[in-house]
């Protein structure tokens, strides 16, 4: 026991001193932080609803991310902002019986180009007199536009039953140009009414971008004790959007590169660590019994070693399924046969030392001797294995997913270079799609890679010799 105490504090020194060893660990601890901040950051209903459009409707279509909006290159393109209820500041007033909610969104807007739309989102519940909407902005040369003012659909329920009406205001809807023309002819505009968001944003002296704070007060006045505001909102539309852009299908690339985190991690260590096991304990008993057994054992390993893992990984994914779980359990089929092989030759060698031949003449049984004298000599490489093997599994992985064969109903960085390719979006520069996840796949594979490496040199006397 004490020997093993120290061979494992020396283990854990030499990979303190070592620089390879220090590089993965740095890694690895990138992902495992990455993964916390998915699983406790960002809600679950994110990682469910990827494949669903309409969960990302309210995001911009193919937008760069924003740090790529410096201005270094030309002018700065409008930012898509998301803004909900929690955003504004809610001021509630009285007036002769009128409760009036306001929702006031303040926006510094310092782009050189005008948004591409916007749209503002409600929520409410009223009973028999329908509440009103007014929706005015006022722009940073003080001038104030009301650009929305209407009532709700009068309600079908009875005053003690609740009506609710969800529905949006969009730059587009012909209220918001009648308004607007009002306001051209009054204030002598030559701006087009057709694109509201230039009109609003522009200066009415230079005709250009009107840079400074705007405010959009989203108000609601309510007639009835029991009426609320459920749910407001403001989305100014644009062309940058967020650390990591969106994709073709509006979906915020961040959340599926952080999600790909703890998938990667679940995938890597799931399958290293069972084929790992699996082939150490299949080739310790093939070499320790020996003759007939070994002979046996070693032929179904060679034919495990000649199938050609590609293509039936492809065929099993489609026969059987593509769950990530199936995957899985695929890669560990065909992942621990080199181990094996390796655990085999050792085994073979182990028994024949003296304290093996020793316990054998005291009569202990073969399974106590291998729990206490052989697997204990196979940990360090078991360890040094399981790290090398896990960027072969994510790779395997990667690789279905990027065929068309993995899981689509969650977030792999395989499955979003799969999206990115059939959407041909190298060949439309929209690089943030595809750089972001295979560096990370790349990235994952070299930490495990240096970490595995470094443990198999301290390990390994002829490595180091």
């Amino acid at each position: 026991m004490t020997s093993q105490v120290i061979s494992r504090s020396i283990l854990f020194g030499e990979l303190i001193r070592s620089k390879t060893a220090i590089c993965g660990m740095i890694i690895l601890a990138a992902l495992i932080l990455m993964t916390l901040y998915a699983v406790l950051g960002i809600p679950l209903e994110s990682f469910r609803q990827w494949n669903n459009p309409s969960f990302w409707i309210d995001y911009p279509k193919g937008a760069a991310p924003a740090w790529t909006n410096l201005g270094i290159f030309g002018p700065t393109k409008a930012e898509h902002i998301i803004l909900t209820k929690d955003d504004a500041s809610i001021s509630k007033d009285l007036f002769n019986g009128v409760r009036i909610v306001t929702y006031s969104y303040h926006i510094d807007f310092n782009h050189d180009s005008y948004p591409s739309d916007f749209m503002i989102s409600y929520s409410v519940k009223y009973h028999s007199i329908p509440p009103v909407l007014q929706i005015d902005i006022v722009r940073p040369d003080r001038q104030k536009f009301m650009i929305y003012n209407t009532p709700l659909p009068p309600s079908m329920q009875d005053d003690k039953n609740v009506n609710e009406f969800t529905s949006r205001v969009f730059s587009t809807d012909s209220s918001v140009r009648e308004y607007l023309q009002t306001y051209k002819h009054l204030f002598k505009y030559d701006q087009d009414t057709s694109t509201p968001q230039i009109m609003l944003f522009s200066d009415s002296v230079n005709k250009q971008v009107l840079k400074g704070t705007y405010v959009i007060n989203e108000r609601f006045y309510l007639f009835n004790q029991g009426d609320s505001v459920e749910e407001a909102g403001l989305i100014l539309g644009g062309k940058v959007y967020g650390l990591m852009g969106t994709d073709e299908l509006r979906r915020d690339l961040a959340i599926g590169i952080l999600w790909g985190a703890p998938v990667a991690l679940f995938i890597g260590l799931t399958v290293s660590v069972a084929s790992i096991l699996i082939g150490l304990i299949y080739g310790i008993l093939a070499g320790y019994k020996g003759k007939r057994t070994d002979e046996a054992l070693m032929r179904v390993n060679d034919l495990f070693y000649s199938l050609p893992a590609l293509p039936l990984l492809v065929i099993l994914s489609i026969v059987i399924g593509r769950s990530i779980f199936l995957i899985t359990a695929f890669l560990v089929i065909f992942g621990w046969v080199g181990t094996a092989k390796i655990a085999r030759s050792l085994a073979l060698q182990i028994k024949n030392l003296q304290y093996v031949e020793a316990a054998k003449l005291m009569g202990e049984s073969d399974i106590k001797i291998l729990y206490k004298h052989v697997i204990p000599q196979l940990l360090p490489l078991t360890f040094a294995s399981i790290a090398i093997a896990v960027p072969g599994a994510i790779l395997g992985e990667a690789a279905l997913s990027f065929l068309g064969l993995g899981d689509p109903s969650i977030p792999t960085w395989g499955q979003i270079l799969h999206e990115a390719n059939s959407a041909a979006a190298a060949a439309r520069g929209l690089w943030w799609w595809i750089i972001p996840p295979g560096f990370m796949i790349a990235l994952t594979g070299m930490g495990f890679a240096l970490l595995g490496s470094a443990v198999d040199y301290i390990i390994n006397p002829r490595r180091r010799g």
